[in-house]
């Protein structure tokens, strides 16, 4: 066990050394290359005028920096790979029982929305972004194939879910299938809903990673812990290089496949419930939009909040920026302790 704390911490260190070194360098490749990020003036989800006066002074500020996170996670995968093949440690990041999984999730999402960002940075075609649609029908195909690998793969038909506040486990069977499903879909947003405040979402997913690699680490899935501590170390190095005003964005591709990573995390640790205690705060950003939507169709376009998500809602009602995210963070903070105890008093 103390070599793999040792290979923990020695793929904490580096994933922050190699960001460091590379940053600078790629910080002025996005300039040069101008990639800048496009605001959509009517967003298909709240047609946001008003966002876009609150936000306008970020147009034109590079993205995809995202490929930055990646690129760095992925060659300490291959860094770890080399090591192993001359002996220098046992288990390499690429682990067919532990991380292959969660790889591929980061890669396959990744793909899709890269090809999104590109068409908006560079205004390809009419649209300029993928439609809806399209995103949808790729997001749901990856979630039935993930559903059934977990169910017929890794025997998801025998095993069963702990109940909160409930002291026995349940057998869901066939259902499974669906709820993976629902859950991804109905979730697939909720990280990017929750973003265009510097930070915030951001910081919100490296509390959820680090109770995730507490998590795997007392599974005894010490590779897949180490990969989330280089997932975590990664976005704080983003911080370091971003703090406010925003250098750069990441945009979607970063926040859908982190996401889709961490479900993929919980499903293998059986910590369903877990990761929804601990994603309260997306959740109820994602509500807020419902909420709002609906009321609109309902109630002749009349609103619930000035802006929808709600920590836009927030910002127009004149809470600064920082208030906004600093406030949600401790609430995050407590849910992700919250997150941590229920774990441990269902063991």
């Amino acid at each position: 066990m103390n070599s793999y704390l040792i290979q923990i911490f020695s793929f904490w260190i580096a994933t922050f050394i190699v960001w460091f070194i590379l940053a600078p360098y790629y910080i002025d490749l996005l300039k040069q290359a101008k990639l800048w990020k496009q605001i959509r003036e009517n967003a298909t989800i709240w047609k946001a005028t008003e966002f876009f006066k609150l936000h306008k002074d970020k147009v034109w500020t590079p993205t995809m920096w995202w490929a930055l996170i990646l690129m760095v996670v992925f060659f300490m995968v291959l860094v770890s790979m080399i090591l192993q093949g001359i002996w220098v440690i046992d288990n390499s990041l690429f682990n067919r029982k532990e991380t292959y999984l969660v790889l591929f999730t980061l890669f396959t999402v990744w793909a899709l929305w890269a090809i999104d960002d590109f068409m908006n940075i560079k205004w390809i075609w009419k649209t300029k972004w993928l439609s809806a649609r399209f995103k949808m029908f790729w997001l749901i195909v990856f979630a039935v194939l993930g559903s059934l690998w977990f169910y017929f793969k890794l025997d998801w038909a025998h095993k069963d879910l702990l109940i909160p506040f409930l002291s026995h486990w349940i057998h869901i069977w066939i259902w499974f299938i669906p709820l993976f499903i629902f859950v991804i879909i109905a979730s697939a947003n909720s990280v990017n809903i929750t973003d265009w405040l510097d930070w915030l979402a951001w910081g919100l997913l490296l509390f959820a990673y680090s109770v995730y690699a507490y998590i795997t680490y007392d599974q005894g899935l010490y590779l897949l812990s180490a990969l989330c501590v280089a997932i975590i170390w990664a976005l704080i190095a983003f911080l370091w290089f971003n703090i406010k005003p925003a250098k750069f964005y990441m945009w979607d591709i970063w926040s859908l496949s982190l996401w889709a990573t961490l479900w993929i995390l919980a499903m293998m640790t059986n910590t369903i419930f877990v990761l929804l205690i601990v994603w309260a705060i997306f959740i109820f950003e994602t509500i807020s939009v419902i909420i709002q939507l609906t009321s609109k169709k309902l109630r002749n376009w009349k609103k619930i909040f000035k802006i929808a998500p709600f920590h836009h809602h927030l910002e127009a009602i004149w809470w600064s920026e920082e208030t906004v995210v600093f406030r949600l963070w401790l609430i995050w903070i407590i849910f992700s302790i919250f997150g941590i105890m229920f774990y441990i008093l269902q063991k």
